[in-house]
């Protein structure tokens, strides 16, 4: 498959034409993973944003006022950005979470770059659905609200989802030999 017009490969993204969405990843992944390297992410972050985008250029192409008055190109760079700048900025908003570790005052180690650290360190091991339904719990978002967003069964589903998310967390932190010597240290 050679070049393809705009309009072919709107249309083939609105049929869901797999010889289409393999075209953009030949011809556009580089253009994104470039972007999400030069700007602090991994080659993982960036089949993420791919995927993320394609998606959304989906809905959009699907929505009835679809309209562009740039390259197509121009315009899927322009959605992949956006979405990495969104994801950075929940990262960002991730590192400062506040984590009530059992057994300990709730803002001991808020103000620690060690135990700031320890926690970043411990959520990127986390699963991503993990990461995420504990992200938008502590943006405030609702049990109803995540249960919706990660298409969960219902919002006691996502309830015991965060509270198994919570705790695989606090076991990947008490695992850290890092944290160990920060306990100590404490003493």
């Amino acid at each position: 498959m050679g070049n393809l017009q705009d309009r072919d490969i709107i249309e083939g993204i609105r049929l869901q034409d797999e010889k289409v969405l393999n075209y953009l990843y030949r011809a556009w992944f580089k253009m994104v993973n470039s972007h999400v390297l030069k700007t602090g992410g991994s080659e993982e972050d960036s089949y993420d944003v791919f995927q993320d985008s394609i998606i959304a250029l989906y809905e959009q192409i699907c929505s009835n006022g679809f309209n562009i008055h740039s390259d197509l190109k121009g315009y899927f760079f322009g959605i992949s950005r956006n979405i990495w700048l969104k994801h950075l900025r929940e990262k960002s908003k991730t590192d400062e979470l506040d984590f009530d570790i059992a057994g300990e005052d709730e803002d001991e180690g808020l103000s620690d770059p060690l135990f700031m650290k320890i926690l970043t360190r411990s959520l990127n091991k986390l699963k991503p659905d993990c990461r995420s339904v504990l992200e938008m719990y502590y943006e405030g978002k609702s049990y109803e609200e995540i249960a919706e967003k990660l298409q969960l069964k219902n919002e006691v589903y996502a309830r015991r989802k965060k509270y198994l998310c919570k705790e695989a967390l606090m076991e990947i932190i008490k695992a850290d030999p890092e944290y160990i010597e920060y306990q100590r240290f404490l003493k």
